[in-house]
């Protein structure tokens, strides 16, 4: 029977095995490394507690000996008594050296993990469920803080007092060692066999918590549609019918576990029974002493804990390869790369350049899907242009692409006359405010959340884009002011209260142009004309990018594109588009617009 780890699938559909011990080690090594200088003595430490634990049954066996001498026995008794406590004292500062690395491997991993997640691209982001992400930053990396604390550093006072213990058992006593391996191997062959198994088992039980994380998310996350829908319970056996899956796979595990301990304690007590009994006629026959046959059962008990140690730390292990594997899938996935050759390249505009342009872009989803295809038109400084056209025509793609969520497959986009690729992220993105659809509201307060990305605005800053998009009252209603809370997602808020929010927080930003995605969508009639009051005097100070349904809110605009499967269809005023473009007419119509 094949012993090799199976593979597990992923939380995405991927599969992949648990990682071979020599690549484990690489990917955790630049976590370890801050802490070189606490396990190096913990690892001492452990050396000096494996010198005690060996001392200890030589010392008990001379007590043994020379029982009836008052001083020599008053001495070693003293000496005894030192060894353990320094045995004592030495055993809980390793502990706590190797806990303290432990957090810090932790801490470094997830600080680690979360800059990954960070600055991961929206189309891998978009692949994964935020549950399962959140399980491998939670569970994940505290399983490997085990792989520290367990006795992985312990190893070599471990495997010293297990040689050291054998060493002295034989020179003590080479049939009662010979008995003792037969039934210690026994055992290892039988464990080894059983841990074969272990790693797979404990990267499917981590997988399946991952699913009841993400399982649980999408609960918690849609609440209210879920309870208005009737779907409570379904929702919930989704969560139990995940969580019924993490126990089977934990339970597969542990009946592996639990096969462990059983074959140490058969071991050891067969060993104990068999030395005893061998012992007792060999202290019969004059071969060995009384105090020989002590002190070999004591360091017998001594080399059981070795052993125990690790086998546990084999245990730990397999738990945290399998933990490490899923951090690894992390943290290979691509991240927003600008090429090094731009990376300090100045944000420059080309003299007379339009300010966004969109030259002959083509791009297509990950699935190879075509999104776009050939699109082409400008943007002047200054001025208000609208996208308009069915749903799934690819407007939110065009403002994705301008603002470098993905890249294009052919063509260009160009800001002040400059290919966005050309110049790094971050500048691209200081020149661009963005309100995504149904664009998040973080939790925190009204001023946490409107100074996202200007985090210094003034007080009066605030209060005037708040105005500008009719949130006054929001200030005006709570004790609190700015400091209100908004909730997680912005749940104290009403859907057009959120929609604006995100507007007020892209007027508040720097940015020359703001590209505005659904706008109205959430507003009523009265709350959209004063943002359209809000836009038209924004426009005075920026230049403008929307994408709109209503057409009602961009009749006025300078230009309107209309879009449709990818394509420009056609472009113009609205006055012009109602005599040139059948689809507009169309949807002009239809909104009573015309």
């Amino acid at each position: 029977m094949s012993t090799a780890p199976r593979p597990a699938r992923a939380a995405d559909g991927a599969t992949s095995e648990v990682l071979p011990l020599r690549a484990a080690g690489r990917v955790l090594l630049p976590h370890l490394r801050p802490h070189r200088p606490a396990i190096a003595l913990a690892v001492a430490l452990s050396l000096v507690g494996a010198v005690t634990s060996l001392a200890q049954p030589l010392l008990i066996g001379r007590v043994v000996e020379v029982v009836g001498r008052d001083g020599a026995l008053r001495s070693i008794a003293v000496l005894l008594v030192a060894v353990l406590l320094v045995g004592a004292v030495v055993d809980g500062l390793r502990q706590f050296l190797l806990e303290r690395a432990g957090a810090g491997v932790v801490l470094g991993l997830r600080t680690s993990l979360v800059s990954r997640l960070a600055r991961i691209t929206v189309a891998a982001r978009d692949a994964r469920t935020s549950g399962d992400l959140l399980s491998r930053v939670g569970s994940d990396t505290t399983a490997l803080s085990g792989v520290v604390t367990s006795g992985l550093f312990d190893l070599l006072g471990t495997v010293l007092t297990l040689v050291g213990s054998l060493v002295l058992m034989a020179r003590l006593d080479l049939v009662l060692l010979a008995v003792t391996l037969v039934a210690v191997v026994v055992a290892g062959v039988v464990i080894g066999v059983v841990s074969a198994r272990l790693a797979g088992l404990e990267l499917a039980t981590q997988r399946q918590v991952g699913e009841m994380s993400s399982a649980v998310g999408r609960m918690i996350s849609a609440l209210r549609t879920i309870r208005a829908s009737g779907a409570t319970d379904r929702e919930l056996g989704v969560v139990v019918g995940a969580a019924e899956g993490a126990r089977v796979a934990a339970v597969r595990a542990s009946k592996l576990r639990a096969l462990i301990s059983p074959a140490l304690q058969i071991a050891v007590q067969g060993a104990f029974v068999a030395v005893l009994g061998v012992g007792g006629a060999r202290v019969a026959s004059g071969a060995t002493s009384v105090a020989e046959l002590v002190t070999f059962v004591l360091l017998l008990f001594t080399l059981v804990g070795p052993l125990g140690s690790v086998l546990q730390v084999w245990t730990v292990v397999q738990a945290g390869l399998a933990a490490l594997t899923r951090i690894q899938e992390v943290v290979v996935l691509p991240v927003e790369e600008d090429d090094p050759a731009v990376v300090d390249a100045p944000a420059r505009d080309v003299p007379g350049a339009p300010l966004l342009e969109l030259d002959d872009v083509t791009f297509s989803y990950p699935d190879g899907t075509p999104a776009l295809r050939g699109i082409s038109f400008t943007v002047p400084a200054g001025t208000r242009t609208a996208l308009v056209g069915p749903s799934g025509a690819g407007k939110s793609t065009l403002l994705g692409l301008v603002e470098r969520f993905h890249d294009v497959d052919g063509g260009a986009v160009r800001v002040g006359g400059v290919d966005v690729r050309a110049v790094p992220r971050a500048q691209l993105r200081a020149r661009l405010g963005y309100v995504e659809q149904d664009a998040p509201v973080l939790a925190g307060t009204l001023r946490d959340t409107i100074t996202l990305a200007r985090p210094e605005a003034s007080e009066e800053e605030v209060l005037r884009v708040l105005a500008e998009v009719g949130l006054t009252e929001l200030v005006e209603r709570s004790p609190q002011g700015l400091d209100a809370e908004v909730g997680e997602g912005g749940v104290l808020l009403s859907g057009g209260q959120r929609q604006r929010l995100a507007i007020a927080r892209a007027l508040l930003a720097p940015a020359e142009l703001l590209l505005l995605d659904e706008p109205t969508a959430s507003l009523d009639a009265r709350n959209e004309a004063l943002l359209r009051e809000s836009l038209a005097a924004a426009a005075h100070r920026r230049t403008l990018v929307v994408v709109a349904h209503r057409l009602s809110t961009v009749v006025d605009s300078d230009q309107i594109v209309v879009v449709d499967d990818g394509r420009v269809l056609a472009r113009g005023t609205h006055a012009e588009l109602l005599d040139s473009s059948p689809l507009y007419r169309e949807l002009a119509t239809t909104q009573l617009l015309v």
